[in-house]
């Protein structure tokens, strides 16, 4: 049995991806670092990614022979909200992201696991939901803890993101009360007014 061990980082030449075998899996499967699989073509494999690594449709994993497999996202029991209104989609991501909840986020929809009390509270808002089986790619987190990891795309632009909202928050960039004089420095005596 062949073990899966490496997601590729590098881009293959289309006739690879095009030839290579794939794997249909739904976004649970997606995120376990240790599972038994069945490729689409039947042969079983081990798949045994970082912990953490949560794998995207698309995506190109090596197994220990050096064959390349691909990723595939399976279609699966999803809500998709829309709303009449930026805002009232925006409130519904809000309240979502409250129950840390995986959303997938689209230009004008957003889409979640099947969850009749999600459901509920999503209609009370007052947005439209509907029962689909589409391929599920929620987003991965924006700090740099949880699901992401160095090689995804988006890592060093939302770890620098969280790092300046984190530094504006704790950080010396904003007015504060507290006492300079432990400082080695004099904030009161600049040897002009201020108005």
């Amino acid at each position: 049995m062949r073990t899966i061990d490496k997601r590729l980082t590098a881009k293959l030449a289309p006739v690879l991806v095009k030839r290579a075998p794939t794997l249909t899996l739904p976004f649970d499967a997606r995120s376990k670092s240790r599972l038994a699989a069945t490729l689409d073509n039947g042969e079983e494999v081990a798949l045994v990614m970082p912990r953490g690594t949560v794998l995207a449709d698309g995506d190109m994993l090596v197994a220990d022979d050096g064959g390349f497999v691909r990723v595939m996202a399976a279609a699966e029991d999803v809500l998709v909200v829309r709303a009449p209104s930026v805002r009232l989609l925006t409130r519904a991501a809000y309240h979502l992201g409250n129950r840390h909840t995986p959303v997938e986020v689209g230009a004008d929809y957003l889409k979640l696991e099947a969850d009749p009390v999600l459901e509920g509270m999503l209609k009370r808002l007052g947005v439209v939901v509907a029962h689909e089986s589409q391929p599920f790619q929620p987003e991965t987190g924006a700090y740099g803890g949880g699901h992401k990891h160095g090689h995804d795309e988006t890592f060093s632009e939302d770890h620098a993101l969280a790092q300046k909202v984190f530094d504006e928050h704790h950080g010396h960039d904003h007015a504060h009360d507290h006492d300079h004089s432990q400082c080695g420095h004099d904030h009161h005596h600049h040897g002009h007014a201020h108005r």
